[in-house]
């Protein structure tokens, strides 16, 4: 009896240890794939950056090539302009020479001078040489009148009178201060640039340009290449951080790699500098609301989410795309669909 309770309880314990045993190879098999998962990622990962940093020095040698031969373009046609305007100056100077080679010529030698005429080609009549006054006549008929030159043009100013606006609104209903203050800050914006960073010492010229960098990080975005596209405006934002597109443009990005609470931030610093609100920037603001409601419904707050949507349907009311998902939003938070419907 002891001996079978001794032989059980033994079984029971090389059990344990086999099971032990299996627990430990299974958490170390498990060990192993998540350490291949994570070397495969951070390959992946290094693969992507290096294709992000070849495809940016592609579209820089890109537009390097274009402005180069824009340029070579200009220089060629200046050169040519350049040679047609001294050949016209040396034509001009020879005419001028042999008028007066003419004209001398006539004087000393008591002969007829042919008189060119520019409205047409009129064969001159010869004075015969056997009468002398007839010959001083034709002389005096057909020597050139000296030209009258005109007086000099005095230097004056051109004045440029636009055409002004015409709102369809009542004066008392217009917004015309609004729009001229929105059009002096995109204007003071655009001459804006921080020139005191350390980093533009490493910069051409194309790179300081905040309008050239906005332009590239929407070809990377085009491309999908959202992170390189961020870099971009990352850099543009550090040249010049009164432009509104810059913003509306990275949260964009952030949308697509979802960092949510950047987005939101972007969007927020958009709406900022897009006041006051005015006809000019609204399909600038329409963007910028959609993008943070955007952002607040994949956080799942759908309240905020509601009032940026409402702002950008009160923007483009006949947007019917808009609209419908304004009320799916409007659905969730009555309880009506779930978030997973919307």
């Amino acid at each position: 009896m002891y001996a079978r309770i001794a032989n059980i309880s033994q079984r029971a314990r090389e059990n344990k240890e086999e099971q032990k045993q299996v627990r430990e190879r299974a958490i170390l098999k498990v060990q192993e794939k998540e350490a291949e998962k994570s070397k495969a990622k951070a390959s992946r990962i290094q693969q992507e950056k290096k294709y992000a940093l070849e495809t940016m020095m592609k579209l820089e040698d890109e537009e390097r090539d274009r402005i180069q031969k824009i340029k070579d373009e200009e220089c060629v046609r200046a050169t040519a302009e350049l040679d047609f305007w001294r050949e016209t100056q040396r034509k001009t100077a020879e005419e001028k020479e042999n008028r007066q080679k003419l004209q001398g010529s006539g004087k000393r030698d008591n002969k007829p001078v042919y008189q060119k005429t520019e409205r047409a080609n009129v064969t001159p009549a010869i004075t015969p040489l056997h009468n002398t006054s007839s010959t001083t006549s034709g002389q005096r008929s057909i020597k050139p009148k000296p030209k009258d030159l005109p007086v000099p043009r005095s230097a004056g100013c051109i004045k440029i009178s636009f055409t002004p606006r015409v709102f369809p609104t009542a004066l008392r209903e217009s917004r015309v201060s609004e729009e001229e203050e929105w059009l002096k800050k995109q204007a003071e914006a655009r001459r804006a640039v921080d020139t005191d960073l350390a980093e533009l010492e490493d910069l051409s010229e194309e790179e300081r340009n905040p309008d050239w960098l906005k332009e590239k990080g929407d070809k990377l975005f085009m491309a999908g290449n959202f992170q390189a596209a961020v870099n971009a405006y990352n850099l543009a934002i550090k040249l010049n951080r009164k432009i509104p597109a810059l913003f509306s443009n990275r949260a964009a990005c952030h949308l697509k790699l979802r960092n949510l609470h950047k987005a939101i931030e972007d969007s927020s610093q958009a709406l900022e500098l897009l006041t006051p609100a005015v006809s000019a920037n609204a399909p600038a603001r329409l963007k910028a609301h959609v993008r943070r409601g955007t952002a607040f419904c994949e956080l799942q707050l759908y309240v905020e989410g509601l009032l940026d949507y409402q702002a950008a349907l009160g923007i483009d009311p006949r947007n019917e795309a808009l609209r419908t998902d304004t009320d799916k939003i409007r659905e969730i938070i009555q309880g009506n669909t779930s978030p997973s419907n919307s």
